[in-house]
């Protein structure tokens, strides 16, 4: 089958911004409670507490994602990965506001790695308030497909992370973090929370911690050394997995308007590379 012919196709979802998965996401991440009114604008990230992929039991494939096909692809290869995002912050989403998002299949790219064929999946999603005609938030996101671990594979070197943060904080991966992140998100891929699938599928050491749960660990963290800052931009690469089974360490380090973001493992190895752009 060609993968390319899913270039160009779209879906439009909608929803209405409620308080209820603000209020949980900060609950989450270790915020006091505080009431979110209407007319509360948008922290960045906020928006994947929304348009959550209500696919049926029965529509759900074996890695707890849903089937292949649809509007993502039918790429028939068995590891999947959010691999980062690039996101342009163009004017607020609201609490209240009625928000469509368009989604479409930006581009498909086939390549070989060292460990065998990559499929490269970037979507377009473009978020838009109360049937405005200009977006108020677009995203690009990146998905990559793996074969499946084989023993003789090779992983590529680590990085060492910078050692020069301006702004640090530890996180404890536990089973519940990442558990209140799935639910929150709806997300059923069973790398986060099935510790037997993710070591005897998939053949990793533990269970993985999520690559935008990590992003917005890396916004958050702006939002408590600079909490009037406004976001104009914001890019995530994944380098390196994550997993359950040390704390990791959030980093920042302001220059200028921009602010480099990065997060490092127990290690010292590079695992996100990040930059937001400030207003």
């Amino acid at each position: 089958m060609d993968l390319t012919t899913w270039i160009g196709r779209s879906e439009v979802v909608t929803d209405r911004i409620g308080p209820t998965p603000i209020k949980a996401l900060d609950a989450t991440l270790d915020h006091p409670s505080a009431d979110v009114p209407d007319g509360t604008p948008f922290r960045p990230l906020w928006h994947w507490l929304y348009f959550l992929p209500l696919h049926r039991q029965s529509e759900i494939g074996p890695d707890g994602h849903a089937k292949r096909g649809g509007f993502l692809p039918p790429v028939p290869l068995p590891r999947r990965m959010w691999a980062g995002s690039q996101f342009e912050f163009r004017a607020p989403i609201r609490v209240g506001d009625a928000v469509e998002r368009r989604s479409t299949i930006d581009d498909v790219t086939i390549k070989q790695g060292r460990t065998g064929t990559l499929v490269f999946v970037k979507v377009r999603h473009e978020l838009r308030c109360n049937g405005a005609a200009e977006a108020a938030l677009v995203e690009f996101h990146d998905i990559v497909y793996r074969e499946a671990k084989k023993p003789t594979d090779v992983e590529p070197p680590p990085q060492k992370a910078d050692a020069d943060a301006a702004w640090q904080r530890e996180i404890v991966p536990d089973d519940v973090l990442l558990f209140r992140y799935s639910a929150l998100t709806f997300n059923g891929h069973r790398i986060h929370y099935d510790r037997r699938y993710v070591t005897e599928v998939e053949g990793y050491p533990g269970l993985i911690v999520h690559g935008p749960l990590i992003a917005t660990l890396l916004m958050d963290l702006v939002r408590r050394h600079a909490p009037d800052a406004q976001v104009e931009t914001f890019r995530f690469k994944a380098v390196r997995p994550t997993f359950d089974l040390h704390p990791f360490k959030v980093n920042g380090r302001p220059q200028g308007n921009t602010v480099k973001l990065w997060a490092q493992d127990h290690e010292g190895w590079l695992t996100m590379d990040a930059v937001a752009t400030l207003r």
